[in-house]
């Protein structure tokens, strides 16, 4: 893919939609459903060990993509032991074989045995798990061979864009919709240090989700049993544009482990976006892949997973971001508790309902419950009246109901919902001793395939002209459409049978096929090696690690996550004098070790911040947040990075 330095010359910028795949049920979905690249993981190596995949089901939706001009990224971005290298290895070979177009990595022991044992031609994306915030690490990142950084989420479009003007020559990717990490990625070992689950091996225990007790140093408690570090869901559908002039061109969607109904509404909901933008200036972008897609429901954000929307850092810091009430989905607002009864309520608003429908409200005055979100099914709907199977016990007159789930958008989903094709132009002509058939993107007519047939030229009793366009445009049973059909001069005035017509279409769809196959192959061919490890970083002139990475990777020199002989030679070709390992790799951590970095900051969306207007706190710092089991966690508030970090402290 071209990147966005191209603008302003008369290419259009290419625009990925970069969907989840969870399996390749979810993978062809989402190709059917308007992505132009999905990112799955492999059996092995990948940073969510619950959504692995063989290999030869990579290579099946590699083939089903590739038809459409999609890609498939494998996602190998958790970090490496020793013992598993070999074995990583030989899975990137196979990959490859199959026909992978990208490799997610964060280990940069992987990176120089990619780049240097391998030798691949597959392209190398710099994972979030590399934790990347600036230009100065986007420039580091690419002299080391990557294709593509992706951002860290917390980003704003104003730092994209400085990064983009820096840094024009490497791809951008960008998240815009699902669930957000507190931590920047790549740098959170509280699973870790809690429960011996390591976030970089794939294996996140969801810390960030549970509840907490706030207190101070005197051991005031400022917040009860609230979820202070679980933020809402990311949504930037509505800001698709202002990332796409930021400089970003690949935007991926967050929801490896979710479910088809997800991929489905998600990425059709935001291809549609980016079309609409596209086709407001075409000569500015376009899309990544080819293909338009027809629909058979309407996408709607609110009714899939989510725990309520944020821009997050889009615009800078705003209130609001986070989801202390509850880390499980919300879904749609669909009214307020008018009138109770005893087996039933009804809803004041708008929203139909149906049996079986998942609601939920908020109940902030439960007492010392832990969960202040309560959930119960529908039994039986009559207009706005709802019949539960049990009527909740905390429901109110006035409160505000949710639908986390939406039977008839549920089955609505279910089945084929959307129809993917290519626009094709057909030209149809004679030969010396019979006729052709020439079959191309109406975009690209060096894309031609040629299907030829020898028949007598038999002058025709009766008009051919609308049987051939009928018989040619058939296509059907293939992923293709015809969008026109070219008749030479006298080729409508020779007797055509059907059949004939038939063939000849038959043929030139064979052919384009195996067309766009042989060129697809050839493209991978002749990918340029870009700069392997060991040509990077001070061979290329930068002076490294100094000026790529934040101050704390200096005090905590673990958040390079070194995890084997490779990424420890690495680094120290880099000129890094502390190669200590990766924090999963020692058995013991002193007091004071750094478990999370985060922009969302508890003191700020509290209302506590007076750098930013906030009112002036009672409590004495630091401030700790304490698990039920009474574990102590120490926030420490860096207010000249506006960055909140979260410490181990001893029982």
């Amino acid at each position: 893919m071209s990147t966005p330095s191209t603008r302003g010359t008369s290419r259009p910028t290419p625009i990925e939609l970069l969907a989840p795949a969870k399996n390749l049920e979810c993978g062809i979905a989402a190709i059917d459903h308007g992505a132009d690249a999905v990112y799955i993981g492999a059996a092995k190596f990948g940073a969510r060990q619950s959504a692995g995949n063989s290999v030869a089901d990579i290579h099946t939706l590699c083939d089903y993509a590739h038809r459409f001009g999609a890609k498939v990224h494998v996602t190998v971005n958790t970090i490496i032991y020793d013992d598993e290298m070999d074995d990583m290895l030989r899975l990137v070979r196979e990959l490859e074989e199959a026909g992978a177009d990208a490799l997610l990595i964060q280990d940069m022991g992987l990176l120089q045995q990619c780049r240097e044992t391998l030798r691949t031609k597959m392209a190398l994306h710099a994972s979030t798990q590399c934790d990347t915030r600036s230009a100065e690490k986007v420039r580091w990142l690419r002299s080391l061979g990557f294709d593509r950084v992706v951002l860290a989420r917390e980003l704003s479009a104003e730092e994209i864009a400085a990064i983009h003007r820096e840094v024009p020559d490497v791809e951008i990717e960008a998240f815009v919709h699902g669930a957000l990490c507190v931590s920047y990625s790549g740098v959170c070992y509280v699973s870790q240090h809690c429960f011996g689950r390591s976030a970089n091996r794939g294996a996140c225990a969801q810390f960030c989700r549970m509840a907490f007790d706030l207190k101070d140093s005197d051991g005031k408690v400022i917040e009860r049993q609230r979820h202070l570090l679980s933020l809402k869901d990311m949504s930037q559908i509505d800001h698709l544009e202002t990332l796409m002039r930021s400089g970003a061109c690949a935007f991926k969607i967050e929801g490896r482990l979710k479910d088809i109904n997800y991929v489905k509404n998600v990425v059709s909901a935001y291809s549609q976006r980016l079309n609409k933008i596209i086709a407001q200036h075409p000569g500015e972008f376009c899309r990544a892949s080819l293909g338009k897609v027809s629909y058979t429901f309407t996408p709607d954000l609110n009714k899939t997973f989510n725990r309520g929307y944020t821009n997050y850092f889009l615009n800078g810091r705003q209130p609001d971001i986070f989801s202390p009430d509850t880390p499980k989905a919300l879904g749609e607002f669909v009214g307020r508790v008018k009138e109770l009864r005893h087996d039933s309520f009804n809803v004041a608003g708008t929203a139909s309902f149906a049996n079986g429908d998942g609601l939920c409200f908020i109940n902030r005055d439960n007492g010392e419950q832990k969960e202040a979100l309560e959930g119960f099914r529908v039994n039986r709907a009559v207009g706005n009246r709802l019949y539960p199977y049990k009527m909740p016990h905390g429901l109110k007159p006035g409160m505000a109901l949710y639908r986390n789930q939406d039977q008839a958008f549920d089955k609505e989903l279910n089945g084929k919902t959307a129809d993917r094709r290519i626009p094709v132009s057909l030209r149809f002509s004679l030969t010396p001793d019979g006729f052709a058939l020439g079959l191309s993107l109406p975009t690209d007519k060096t894309s031609e395939a040629i299907a030829t047939v020898v028949f007598d030229h038999q002058p025709a009793q009766k008009p051919q002209r609308d049987n051939i366009v009928r018989q040619l445009s058939k296509l059907g049973t293939t992923i293709y459409d015809c969008e026109s059909v070219e008749i030479e001069d006298g080729a409508d005035r020779c007797f055509v049978p059907s059949s004939v017509l038939a063939e000849l279409r038959r043929t030139a769809v064979e052919k384009f096929d195996a067309q766009q196959a042989v060129r697809k192959a050839a493209d991978r061919r002749a990918a340029v090696p870009r700069a392997t490890a060991s040509e990077g970083g001070r061979a290329s002139g930068q002076s490294g690690l100094t000026i790529a990475n934040p101050p704390q990777y200096g005090k905590f020199p673990y958040l390079y996550n070194i995890s084997n002989h490779a990424a420890r030679a690495f680094y120290e070709r880099q000129g890094m004098q502390d190669t200590s390992p990766a924090y999963e790799c020692e058995t013991t951590h002193g007091d004071d070790a750094l478990l999370m970095q985060c922009r969302h900051c508890i003191r700020f969306s509290l209302g506590y911040c007076t750098r930013r207007g906030g009112r002036k706190p009672a409590w004495r710092e630091p401030l700790y947040l304490e698990l039920g089991d009474k574990r102590r966690f120490r926030l420490e508030f860096d207010c000249k990075d506006c960055q909140m970090n979260v410490i181990a402290c001893q029982p």
